[in-house]
């Protein structure tokens, strides 16, 4: 599955600052708990930040 940034933000583990339409991660694998937690609004901003998307897109 892949994912794209809809909101501009910084992750908080990692530093590496997301800009809308940016791939989610940007270098290697998150887990499936953090895609949770991005994608809901179960995440400090109490928003979705990314949102998966198919492959071909």
């Amino acid at each position: 599955m892949k994912y794209v940034t809809i909101v501009d933000f910084t992750d908080k583990y990692t530093g590496d600052v997301y800009y809308v339409g940016d791939k989610y991660p940007l270098k290697g694998k998150a887990k499936k708990a953090r895609l949770d937690e991005l994608a809901s609004s179960s995440n400090q901003r109490k928003i979705p930040l990314i949102k998966e998307v198919s492959e071909d897109e």
